[in-house]
């Protein structure tokens, strides 16, 4: 077993490196790509635009979830605090970092829990990585004890073989996670969804999720962080092969957005979103909701709480905007919203 202090480390060195170096993907971010088709009779007034929407069995105000951050350290406590209340004040979801830390070392459980501690309305969802479901030390109780140190609503089991192959003393036992995953949703009551964090899942993929009973996937897509990057920028050691490697999030979502038909779940647009635009054309392209990470905690690192506040009811007007320019006066008729390709103009 990895030492807790050196995962708490490289805890803390994510968190840092995610703020000040350039670690997004370059050549992934498709959503540019795309442009809504303008509707000159909108036939709604701007007033009229709900942007509300339901999220198993809650309503939030806006269509957007403050992704999986951090978490296990004194630093992570301190960013959950002010992640908690961004949410609470705009009524919307939040998920916590890995709680793996607080799993081995009980001390750390504050870092999490305060969340719920300070703000106990939230909408809070758990975390804990796929890879240490396949431990010979895992058991099904490990689980409930994530959901309980934070009275969880969600749990998010993350995957992230790319990120661990570049990562020092990198988890890379895969083989058994979908077993272990269905026994967990077997097990638990609240909804299990599953997430990359910044490669992408594929439509193969998210089915074998789907038909094993998980309530959402979350495509977190190769448009935002590129966690490889991270890792290489940590061991001082890039590999230019696989800088690029995983799935736009635009593919992801359209693609995994083809199962509506055959399955009920929420899919969640992640990777890239940093604007409300985006958040837009997520949805159109078949998403439910979306979730926003680093650009959330570089904006807190670097501006503040009140700034970051401020900016994510930016890019909720520009969503209102894009659903007043496209005649979608609440966010379900923003799905069908007319999205084009820039070669379709020429």
């Amino acid at each position: 077993m990895e030492p807790l202090d050196n995962i708490q480390n490289r805890k803390i060195d994510h968190i840092k490196i995610c703020v000040t170096e350039d670690v997004d993907y370059k050549d992934q971010n498709t959503f540019d790509l795309y442009q809504f088709e303008h509707n000159a009779l909108p036939e709604l007034n701007y007033d009229e635009i709900d942007q509300s929407i339901e999220f198993w069995g809650r309503r939030f105000s806006y269509p957007l979830l403050l992704s999986s951050m951090t978490g296990g350290n004194e630093l992570a406590k301190n960013i959950n605090f002010d992640l908690g209340l961004l949410a609470n004040e705009l009524n919307i979801p939040i998920a916590v970092g890995s709680q793996r830390p607080a799993l081995e070392n009980p001390e750390l459980i504050e870092t999490y829990s305060i969340v719920r501690k300070k703000f106990p309305n939230l909408f809070l969802i758990g975390n804990i990585g796929a890879a240490q479901l396949v431990k010979n030390d895992f058991t099904i109780d490990k689980i409930h004890k994530i959901v309980e140190m934070i009275e969880a609503n969600a749990v998010y089991i993350h995957t992230n073989p790319l990120q661990e192959l570049f990562q020092k003393n990198g988890d890379l036992g895969f083989k058994g996670i979908l077993k272990q995953i269905e026994i967990i949703v077997k097990e638990v009551e609240i909804p299990i969804l599953v997430k990359e964090v910044g490669a992408g899942i594929n439509k193969e993929v998210a089915e074998k999720l789907l038909n094993v009973g998980v309530s959402g996937i979350d495509v977190a897509g190769a448009s935002g962080t590129n966690w490889a990057k991270v890792e290489m920028i940590r061991n001082k050691k890039v590999n230019d092969n696989f800088i690029n490697w995983g799935l736009p999030t635009t593919y992801c979502i359209k693609e995994i957005a083809k199962l509506k038909s055959k399955y009920n779940f929420t899919l969640i647009g992640s990777g890239g979103i940093d604007n409300g635009i985006k958040i837009a054309k997520a949805i159109a392209l078949g998403a439910d909701f979306t979730g926003s990470a680093k650009a959330i905690i570089k904006s807190i690192y670097d501006n503040g709480v009140e700034f970051t506040y401020r900016t994510i009811l930016e890019w909720m007007e520009d969503l209102k905007r894009v659903q007043f320019l496209t005649s979608s006066k609440n966010i379900n008729e923003l799905k069908n919203a007319k999205l084009i390709t820039k070669m379709e103009l020429y």
